[in-house]
């Protein structure tokens, strides 16, 4: 669990608009339906162990400075490029439930920042970038698990902070990190989501069965109901032909 980054009795002033969207483009239609898996994987995790305390996003901005705050509001107003939004997807544990959070702003939540972080990367990502965020995230968030996938290699690899610095996250038999803070594995399965095949990070329970998503489960139970509608249909002609 990371530990508060900002420690606050109240929120301060701020001379400026907090940046809620850079109107950047994401980096590929895989970019963003990997994204919306996620949430929505996670989204069915909160519903399973009935978690009231958590938060978890998406392609939304992380402020854990005012600085920072402060510096990306003037990077925009000038037309220039952000070097940090914020992670592709996160979690944090211990949090007041909230309806929506159009940005997480650190000072606003007790110091809280992302105790597990998704990177989705992309051909655009340099070594030194991603270098530079897997510092952020272990001295500045001090998050406690870090998942990276995507090109050039679409490896799935999984950190957990140690001493101040991340160590590899050791797979299992099936290739499957164990995510002490989701409580469940992170790993990779080959499908279809929203019409698009190939290889996606999933979440899998600790009996290794995966976590469907909410239009996964949508699917189930119409293809049940089929099967019940089917199986009266067959009876009702059985004993219309014995009557």
């Amino acid at each position: 669990m990371s530990q508060p980054a900002v420690t606050a009795l109240a929120p301060p002033t701020l001379d400026f608009e907090i940046v809620y969207s850079d109107g950047e483009p994401l980096e590929s239609h895989w970019h963003v339906q990997q994204m919306h898996f996620l949430n929505d994987l996670l989204w069915q995790v909160v519903r399973e162990q009935r978690r009231t305390d958590v938060f978890f996003g998406a392609n939304q901005f992380v402020y854990y400075s005012v600085e920072q705050a402060r510096e990306v509001a003037e990077l925009v107003a000038k037309g220039r490029k952000l070097k940090f939004r914020g992670p592709d997807v996160f979690w944090v544990n211990d949090v007041m439930p909230k309806a929506e959070r159009p940005a997480w702003i650190a000072w606003e939540e007790g110091g809280r920042l992302p105790d597990v972080i998704f990177e989705l990367l992309s051909k655009s990502n340099s070594l030194r970038h991603q270098k530079e965020k897997k510092e952020l995230y272990s001295r500045v968030f001090k998050t406690a698990e870090y998942f990276i996938y995507g090109p050039p290699r679409f490896v799935l690899e999984g950190f957990r902070l140690a001493g101040g610095a991340y160590r590899p996250i050791a797979p299992d038999p099936a290739g499957r990190l164990w995510s002490e803070q989701l409580r469940c594995f992170v790993g990779l399965w080959h499908g279809s989501y929203q019409d698009l095949e190939t290889t996606w990070v999933r979440l899998y329970r600790q009996d290794g069965s995966l976590i469907s998503s909410p239009w996964e489960l949508a699917d189930e139970e119409r293809s049940r109901a089929e099967a019940a509608e089917a199986e009266l249909a067959r009876l009702r002609a059985l004993l219309d032909r014995q009557s």
